[in-house]
């Protein structure tokens, strides 16, 4: 089966802005939208069940079933209880907080296989802000960007993802940029209520496309260029 659709997000998880991509994220697969707020764990209950909140409104709103996978920690991430609520999942969403918690919380664990599993028989899988970063090789660290980062759960081994890219350019000018631009990946920047989209062309490599409020970037050594028209984005090979 094709492998499901792709959304890195920039900003606005869960939020009416986002709506329609995560309608089209959703679309002809089953109406179950699987989400994990594990990014936010380290932030404490009050703020887990505020992504909690807004991801049920979400579901409400596209009329589909919320299912939440409470995922805190790496002994969460092998509880054979959650790996079971993953199954048949038609969208898995991965939402805000510390990318480098998700990252480490995540990789090689029961869930991250079980959502790699499910994506592959075509269930889509989309990050916001930490989610989108996580989801790549490699999560930079913005404030030691020459090192401090962590390996990310390779699903887009080849990128690095800078979220809210729109609001983080204004404090970072493009030299300060410099650093988190690697030789052995693209570093792209994704605006607020903004996602970078793709799905299976049928190869390793797929088109993505910028869509929502404002734009999606490459960083490069250069300076920033706007992405028009669509970027090729390497997926993780299942085999």
């Amino acid at each position: 089966m094709t492998q499901g659709r792709i959304a890195l997000v920039g900003s606005g998880e869960y939020l009416p802005v986002m709506q329609d991509i995560e309608a089209w994220l959703l679309e002809e697969r089953p109406a179950k939208y699987v989400q994990l707020a594990t990014a936010a764990a380290p932030e404490g209950d009050t703020s887990l069940a505020h992504w909690h909140d807004l991801g049920a409104k979400a579901a409400a709103r596209l009329g589909v079933e919320q299912v939440v996978i409470d995922v805190r920690d790496r002994d969460d991430a092998n509880n054979p209880k959650w790996v079971e609520l993953i199954a048949g999942a038609g969208l898995i969403y991965l939402s805000g907080g510390n990318p480098s918690y998700l990252a480490q919380t995540l990789r090689d664990t029961k869930v991250w296989d079980a959502i790699v599993h499910e994506w592959n028989l075509g269930a889509s899988l989309a990050g916001c802000s930490a989610g989108a970063m996580a989801m790549c090789g490699y999560v930079p660290d913005f404030r030691h960007p020459r090192s401090g980062g962590v390996n990310g759960l390779g699903l887009l081994p080849h990128i690095r993802v800078l979220p809210h890219f729109d609001r983080l350019s204004h404090w970072m000018p493009d030299f300060t940029l410099k650093p988190l631009v690697s030789k052995d990946a693209e570093t792209i920047g994704v605006d607020e209520d903004t996602a970078l989209v793709g799905e299976s062309n049928g190869s390793s490599v797929w088109e993505f496309r910028s869509v929502g409020r404002l734009d999606s970037w490459r960083i490069e050594s250069s300076g920033k260029h706007r992405i028009d028209g669509t970027v090729a984005i390497t997926v993780l090979d299942p085999t």
